[in-house]
């Protein structure tokens, strides 16, 4: 079981997608069991669009659960 500080959540305005390593993403044929850090360098988010920078782990200092999102 995947733990909170590896999933990443979308930090876009009205998105909020979290990519979750145990799943990976089918729409991109990103494996089930890579790691956000792995994820190529052009991946996108796959609701939004919007790029890895605009990703935050959900637990952990500057997380998105610690900025109050």
């Amino acid at each position: 079981m995947i733990k909170p500080e590896d999933m990443y959540q979308c930090q876009t305005v009205s998105c909020g997608y979290i990519y979750n390593p145990d799943k990976g993403d089918r729409k991109a044929k990103i494996s089930k069991g890579t790691p956000f850090k792995d994820l190529p360098a052009h991946w996108r988010c796959p609701i939004c669009g919007a790029s890895r920078k605009m990703f935050k782990p959900l637990t952990a200092p500057g997380s998105a659960e610690d900025t109050g999102r």
